[in-house]
């Protein structure tokens, strides 16, 4: 199963939280999507088929089934290329039903944070995400260490309470 499998069933299985933590400046660069962005084109907002993807219906039908699902981003700023592309392709997440809020790095100096990225479901099922270097997702660890796990979840309500809601968020 791929790392993105993982997660997708994951989310399906999910019946109260999903928590998403992302503390990287940069993924998977080489994304055409990504390069397209940087070529000038961005997404009609208007036009739902045109960025609706399967990923999008899995978070709407969680959010139905009562799922809260929260995505928290820590980024340096001024923000990165990607970041900023990653800022103008939220609108998706936010209609499929996500909460969604940024923190600058700046605000997270006095953080403990996990070393990596990370999905908490249920505040049970705890995924971390591994990347390599440029950020190219490698593979999604099952960790069941309950300490992991507590400490996960404190890390990511810590950052969600500094965190400024997306429609608040201006990107330096």
């Amino acid at each position: 199963m791929t790392p993105a499998e993982r997660v997708d069933e994951a989310l399906r299985q999910c019946r109260r939280s999903a928590l998403h933590l992302e503390m990287r400046d940069g993924y998977m660069l080489d994304d055409p999507d990504y390069h397209a962005w940087q070529a000038g084109h961005r997404l009609d907002q208007t036009d739902r088929s045109s960025w609706w993807r399967p990923w999008l219906q899995n978070i709407a039908d969680a959010v139905a089934r009562g799922v809260q699902v929260r995505r928290a981003r820590i980024v340096s700023e001024p923000i990165s290329d990607y970041i900023r592309y990653e800022y103008d392709i939220t609108f998706p997440n936010i209609r499929a039903g996500e909460d969604v809020r940024w923190l600058p790095r700046r605000r997270a100096s006095d953080l403990a944070l996990p070393g990596n990225d990370l999905w908490l479901f249920d505040g049970e099922v705890l995924l971390i995400n591994h990347f390599s270097g440029e950020g190219d997702w490698l593979d999604v660890e099952h960790v069941t260490d309950l300490d992991v796990i507590k400490f996960s979840a404190e890390a990511f309500e810590a950052v969600w309470q500094r965190a400024i809601p997306h429609d608040r968020y201006q990107p330096a």
